[in-house]
C-alpha cells in the first residue's frame, strides 16, 4: 500500500506541473498579455508601449522562464527601469537591489501574486473565498450524500418495485435539471412576493457573514438536488446487483428477516461503488456551483474564479486553477484508497 501510495503521490505531482503549465501557457499568451497591459496602463497604448510595459514587468521573459519563477524553484527576474530604478519579481521596486531580498518567490514559497482585480494578495483571496465554499460544499454533502443513499438504497432493495419505478424516476428528474433552472424555479417560488410564499432570501450575500436557514437554504438545496440523482442511481444500481448476489439468496433461504440481510449483508457492499462517486462531488463542487454562487450573488471560490477569468486576472487565475488542480488529485487518491480498504478483493499491484 505504501509504494501504491508514493506512487500516485508521483503522478500526482506530475499531474499537477503538466496541468498548471498549460494553464500558465493559456494566460500568457500574446493578446492576454496585451489586454493586462492596457487594462493596468492605458488603453490607448501603442503597439511600443506594450512591449515596453510588458518589458519592464518581466513579462517578456521566456515561457519556462517564467513558469520557473512562478513556482518558485527560479530566481526571480530584475528589471532595470528607464528611470534607473530596478523592478524585481521577490521585492517590488527599488532604487537599488534591497539587502536581504529573496531570489526566489513563487508557489513553493507561499507566494500567489497580486490580484490586480480585488488588489490583494491571491493567497489572502483565495483563502477566503475558499472558506465560504467549503461552508456551502459541507451543508450541501450533508444534506445530498444521506437522502441520495436513501433513495438509492430503497430503490434497490426491490428492483423493479413501484417504489423503485418511483424513485428512479425522481433520480432522473433531479439530475436532468440544471442547477440555473432549478434554482431560478425556486426563488420564483419561495422567494418572491408574487406568489405570497416569501420563505426565503433569493440573495445568499448575507450568508457570507451569518448563515441562516432563511438564506442559505436555497443555494443549498439546488446544487444537492442536481447531485443527488447521480449518486443516489449509483447507489440503486450496486445495491441491485448486490441483492442478486448468491450469499443473499443463502440469507433468505436460511430465514434471515429481508431488514437483517439488508442491514447486515447487502449494504456494507453496496455501499463501497457509491463512495468514489461522493468522493468526485468534491472537485465538481468546488468548481461547479459557478452558476449558483452567480445565481445567489454567493462570493466564493467559483465567483471568484468567473472574476479571474473576465477581467483576465492572470495571478488570480493561476491561483485558482492551483487549488482546483490540488482538490482533484487529492480526493482522487483518497478514493482509490479508500475503494481499497472497503473493498477486501482489491489487491493492489
Amino acid at each position: 500500500m505504501t509504494a501504491f501510495i508514493l506512487r500516485r503521490v508521483a503522478v500526482m505531482i506530475a499531474t499537477a506541473l503538466s496541468l498548471t503549465f498549460v494553464v500558465f501557457f493559456l494566460t500568457n499568451l500574446g493578446p492576454n498579455l496585451e489586454k493586462l497591459a492596457k487594462t493596468q496602463g492605458n488603453v490607448r497604448m501603442s503597439d511600443e508601449q506594450v512591449d515596453t510595459w510588458l518589458a519592464n514587468r518581466g513579462y517578456d521573459r521566456p515561457l519556462f522562464a517564467k513558469y520557473g519563477e512562478w513556482l518558485g524553484i527560479v530566481p526571480g527576474f530584475v528589471v532595470e527601469q528607464p528611470d534607473g530604478s530596478l523592478r524585481g519579481r521577490c521585492f517590488g521596486e527599488a532604487d537599488t537591489l534591497p539587502p536581504g531580498a529573496p531570489r526566489f518567490c513563487g508557489v513553493l514559497q507561499g507566494e500567489w501574486g497580486y490580484s490586480t482585480v480585488f488588489r490583494g494578495e491571491v493567497g489572502e483571496i483565495i483563502a477566503i473565498r475558499l472558506g465560504l465554499t467549503a461552508k456551502l460544499m459541507l451543508w450541501v454533502m450533508l444534506l445530498m450524500v444521506p437522502a441520495a443513499l436513501l433513495i438509492g438504497v430503497l430503490a434497490g432493495m426491490r428492483e423493479g418495485s413501484r417504489t423503485d419505478r418511483t424513485l428512479s424516476s425522481v433520480s432522473i428528474l433531479s439530475t436532468a435539471t440544471p442547477e440555473y433552472v432549478s434554482g431560478v424555479i425556486f426563488i420564483a417560488l419561495f422567494a418572491s412576493s408574487a406568489t405570497g410564499l416569501k420563505w426565503f432570501k433569493g440573495t445568499a450575500t448575507s450568508a457570507m457573514e451569518n448563515a441562516t436557514f432563511e438564506n442559505f437554504f436555497l443555494p443549498v438545496v439546488t446544487i444537492a438536488l442536481f447531485g443527488m440523482g447521480y449518486i443516489a442511481r449509483m447507489t440503486r444500481a450496486s445495491m441491485a446487483e448486490v441483492m442478486q448476489q448468491q450469499y443473499i439468496r443463502t440469507a433468505r433461504l436460511k430465514g434471515v428477516s429481508f431488514r437483517n440481510v439488508v442491514l447486515k449483508h447487502a449494504l456494507r457492499n453496496a455501499l463501497i461503488a457509491p463512495f468514489t462517486v461522493i468522493m468526485l462531488q468534491f472537485p465538481w463542487l468546488l468548481n461547479g456551483v459557478v452558476i449558483v454562487e452567480t445565481l445567489f450573488n454567493y462570493k466564493g471560490f467559483g465567483w471568484t474564479l468567473v472574476q479571474a477569468a473576465s477581467n483576465n486576472d492572470i495571478e488570480l487565475l493561476l491561483g485558482v486553477s492551483v487549488v482546483s488542480v490540488f482538490v482533484v488529485l487529492v480526493t482522487q487518491l483518497l478514493s482509490d484508497v479508500g475503494y481499497v480498504y472497503l473493498n477486501p478483493r482489491i489487491k493492489v499491484a
